[in-house]
C-alpha cells in the first residue's frame, strides 16, 4: 500500500508538483495544506485539508509532507515551511519525476522535487528544500546548495556550485567551474 503525503501550499507550483507525484506513483497525494480561507477548495482533485497551524495535528494521521510553494522572488516561505515541517517530525521525501534522468551516480536530498525531463548527471549533488524545474540540465559535479531553484530549462555546467537560497532563472547557461550565489535572471549567461 502507497504512503500518504500532504502537500503544503496550493498554487501553480503545487500543480506541477501534484502531476509529478501522480506520474512518480510512490505517494497518494492526502491533501493540500493552504491558507485558513481555502480549506475545503480543491486543487486539480485535491482538497485543501488544513492551514498552517494545522501541520501539528495533521502529524497525528499524516507523516510525509512536501513543500509546494514556488520560489521567484524569494524563497523565504519555502524555508520557513521546510522547517518548520521538520521540527514537527515529518518525513520530507525528495520527489522525482519518472520522466526525468538522475543517475544513479548523483544525489537529490530530502524535500527536493525534480520536475519533468530534467537531467541530473553524475556526481551531481542537490541539496535539501531544492526545485530542479521542468527540463533544467545539472551536469556532472555540480553541487547545488539547500534551498535553491533551479527554473525551467536552465543550463548548469560541469563543476558549478551553486550556493544556498540561489535562484537560477529560466533558459539561464552557467559557465563550467564557477561558484553562483544569489539572484540569476532568466536568459543570464553566467561567466
Amino acid at each position: 500500500m502507497k504512503e500518504k503525503i500532504i502537500l503544503i501550499g496550493g498554487g501553480g507550483h503545487c500543480k506541477s508538483v501534484i502531476d509529478v507525484i501522480e506520474q512518480q506513483n510512490s505517494f497518494v497525494i492526502a491533501g493540500i495544506v493552504d491558507k485558513k480561507e481555502l480549506v475545503g477548495t480543491k486543487v486539480l482533485g485535491y482538497e485543501v485539508i488544513g492551514c498552517d497551524d494545522d501541520l501539528a495535528e495533521l502529524f497525528q494521521k499524516y507523516k510525509n509532507a512536501l513543500v509546494t510553494v514556488g520560489q521567484i522572488k524569494s524563497n523565504e516561505v519555502r524555508v520557513k515551511l521546510f522547517t518548520k515541517l521538520k521540527a514537527i517530525g515529518y518525513n520530507l521525501p525528495a520527489i522525482i519525476s519518472p520522466l526525468a534522468y538522475v543517475s544513479q551516480h548523483a544525489t537529490v536530498d530530502e524535500g527536493s522535487v525534480v520536475m519533468h525531463h530534467a537531467l541530473i548527471n553524475a556526481s551531481a549533488n542537490v541539496g535539501k528544500n531544492c526545485i530542479i524545474n521542468t527540463k533544467a540540465l545539472i551536469e556532472h559535479d555540480v553541487t547545488v546548495g539547500d534551498n535553491c531553484h533551479i527554473s525551467t530549462a536552465a543550463i548548469l555546467n560541469g563543476g558549478v556550485v551553486v550556493k544556498e537560497n540561489s535562484f537560477i532563472g529560466s533558459n539561464s547557461v552557467s559557465k563550467e567551474y564557477i561558484t553562483i550565489d544569489g539572484f540569476i535572471k532568466a536568459g543570464s549567461v553566467v561567466k
